[in-house]
């Protein structure tokens, strides 16, 4: 059974930072091989994407997080990272890490990041 678990999440100030991380174990095939992404659900609303890194390390963000969020990915250590600078309240939001390979796709269970003075 895969397994995705993120960690690095709480709460911060306004303009603050944070690194949240996400490892992967129990994978059929070596992490290199996946596409890794994170998404967010803020309350009340749907979860949507916010940035991926394809195994050639190609990296695609969402406009609202562009400039701000840098991800990144250790393929040794089997994590994938999302540096968050700037932060601001709309930010506010469970993060969920996501990989895939073809057809097949697993879900973290999701880290919550508050923003908030």
């Amino acid at each position: 059974q895969v397994q995705l678990e993120e960690s690095g999440g709480g709460l911060v100030q306004p303009g603050g930072s944070l690194r949240i991380s996400c490892s992967a174990s129990r994978l059929a095939y070596d992490l290199y091989t996946y596409t890794m992404a994170w998404y967010r659900q803020a309350p009340g609303k749907q979860r949507e994407f916010v940035a991926t890194i394809t195994p050639r390390h190609s990296t695609t963000y969402s406009d609202l997080v562009k400039g701000r969020f840098s991800v990144s990915r250790d393929n040794l250590e089997n994590t994938l990272y999302l540096q968050m600078n700037n932060l601001q309240s709309e930010d506010t939001a469970v993060y969920y890490c996501h990989i895939h390979r073809g057809e097949t796709e697993y879900w973290g269970q999701g880290i919550q990041v508050a923003v908030s003075s």
